[in-house]
């Protein structure tokens, strides 16, 4: 069994710590100012460490609480986002988004409206996985991933193509302006910027322009793209980046491909439902609507 602290004081306390004062809890909760004192001295005794100072008139979260207070907002929204999912079926529905947060970040939020339009009942929570095997582990109805949706490779999930992937050479204007880059040979001499949770991109790109012998050329490696992006819009270096995930960044002008027909061809992403689960409308509309994109954005690129 998990040893939970009690939760009752939790709530307590998040409130205590949002709001930073005894009072407006006690007025929020409809307790006194000494019932919500006390549940938070039982639960800085089950912790075994303080959670509030004393100022003046005021009881002020310590920097150790203010933290603690962040995650258990996030697990109280979690828990509320859980229970509105699995509540009435006329209530709005909460669609539970897994995805890895490069895909979220640069391809997914920035759609998201679209298909609220479409589905006004239906709002999408998107969380999201950094690590590098981006494992199908918590709560969610729809997972995204990279992959195929070959049979036997995802054997309890059902899983749908929804984004086809190629690399391609990217770099911020300003470094372009000063140090532009025309052909592969141009390449020599930039820094290259890499990814921890991309090993084999600037390898691959290389071989592909013609380049190898560049592999070992002076290198910055960050622990995932989406600081390698930032790197590069800001103009550090040069780094290898996917299409069509970067397509806003292009057209907004942060970010420019200097050799878009050299480009290397990566596994796609996937969406994927548990077979165990009986597919709802909201799962099968969000998947469908993300099938759609895909085929809107195969059409646009011909």
């Amino acid at each position: 069994m998990r040893r939970l602290p009690p939760l009752n004081a939790l709530r307590v306390f998040d409130i205590a710590a949002r709001s930073g004062s005894y009072a407006q809890a006690a007025s929020e909760l409809g307790l006194t100012h000494g019932a919500v004192s006390r549940q938070i001295a039982t639960l800085e005794a089950w912790l075994g460490q303080r959670l509030f100072a004393r100022s003046g008139r005021r009881m002020v979260a310590t920097p150790l609480a203010r933290a603690f207070a962040a995650e258990v907002g996030l697990s109280f929204d979690r828990i509320t986002a859980a229970a509105e999912a699995c509540g009435r079926l006329e209530a709005r529905r909460i669609l539970r988004v897994s995805a890895p947060t490069s895909f979220a970040m640069r391809w997914l939020i920035p759609r998201l409206d679209t298909f609220h339009r479409d589905h006004l009942g239906v709002e999408v929570a998107v969380t999201t996985v950094t690590t590098v095997r981006d494992e199908l582990r918590g709560g969610f109805d729809v997972a995204i991933r990279r992959g195929s949706a070959g049979t036997g490779t995802w054997p309890d999930y059902r899983a749908t193509p929804i984004l086809d992937e190629r690399n391609v050479l990217i770099m911020s204007p300003a470094l372009f302006a000063r140090r532009p880059i025309r052909s592969p040979s141009d390449v020599e001499g930039h820094l290259l910027l890499a990814s921890e949770t991309r090993a084999g991109d600037w390898a691959d790109w290389l071989e592909e322009a013609g380049m190898p012998h560049l592999a070992g050329a002076r290198r910055q490696v960050f622990d995932h793209f989406f600081i390698t992006r930032q790197a590069v819009e800001d103009g550090l270096g040069i780094g290898v980046g996917p299409l069509p995930m970067l397509d806003i960044d292009i057209g907004s002008g942060r970010l420019m491909t200097p050799l878009p027909d050299i480009s290397v061809r990566r596994t796609g992403y996937v969406a994927l439902e548990s077979l165990d689960v009986e597919r709802t409308t909201a799962t099968s509309g969000f998947v469908a609507w993300l099938a759609a994109e895909r085929k809107r954005h195969s059409e646009e690129s011909r």
